[in-house]
């Protein structure tokens, strides 16, 4: 068994902006009303965000584009090679779709970083979602059920430590040996009195780990 992984949501935990707010803001406005929709339970997530990217009606090269322009978080990438320079894996796993986070990675030289996440793929002027119902990790709700794939994790690992933003990473959260919890997820992981360690960003999380002597 490994000693150690550490897994990341991607949009709003390493991404500073979801992608989907992106794609609403330049080619969606109209779908602030299924945002609000969603934000209110009316509407699954993966139905909320495929309607979203598949109505973004641009050339490949000019989402790609876009995706390039998605700030992350200052520190990630040399964090990243910390953890992975001293014995530990890293993950991403996203409920969103792995067709933007590849181009991130690759955007900024980010390598040997497996991601979890749904399988997308640019077709037509848009970005769809490929989804299994036969997949082990598959959710009706999210594509993909994050706390089976960290589940599935503590087979091989010590132990997990996991990071997200948001409500979809609350159920991770449960499963994960530490969570670092960002903006929302506090107040939410708190409602729930699932332990957490707070932070701002991955600059807060290295100190930690660093602290705690498993980053040296």
């Amino acid at each position: 068994m490994k000693k150690w992984a550490f897994v990341s949501d991607f949009d709003g935990t390493i991404s500073k902006k979801d992608f989907y707010h992106l794609v609403l803001e330049k080619y969606f406005k109209e779908g602030e009303a299924l945002l609000i929709k969603w934000k209110a339970g009316e509407l699954k997530d993966i139905d909320f965000l495929r309607t979203v990217f598949s109505s973004i009606h641009q050339d490949e090269r000019q989402i790609i584009e876009d995706i390039h322009s998605l700030e992350i978080d200052e520190h990630v990438t040399s964090f990243i090679r910390r953890v992975q320079a001293q014995g530990g894996d890293f993950y991403i796993l996203s409920a969103g779709t792995d067709y933007y986070i590849h181009h991130v990675l690759q955007r900024h030289g980010i390598k040997d970083v497996k991601v979890y996440s749904n399988e997308g793929y640019y077709e037509e002027k848009n970005v769809h979602m490929n989804l299994n119902p036969e997949h082990p990790h598959y959710s009706e709700r999210y594509g993909i059920d994050k706390s089976k794939v960290i589940i599935d994790m503590k087979k091989e690992y010590e132990t997990i430590y996991f990071a997200g933003d948001s409500e979809p990473d609350s159920h991770p959260a449960k499963a994960a040996d530490v969570t670092f919890a960002m903006k929302a997820l506090q107040g939410i992981l708190h409602a729930q009195g699932t332990p957490f360690v707070a932070v701002n960003d991955f600059h807060d999380i290295d100190r930690y780990l660093t602290d705690a002597g498993i980053l040296k």
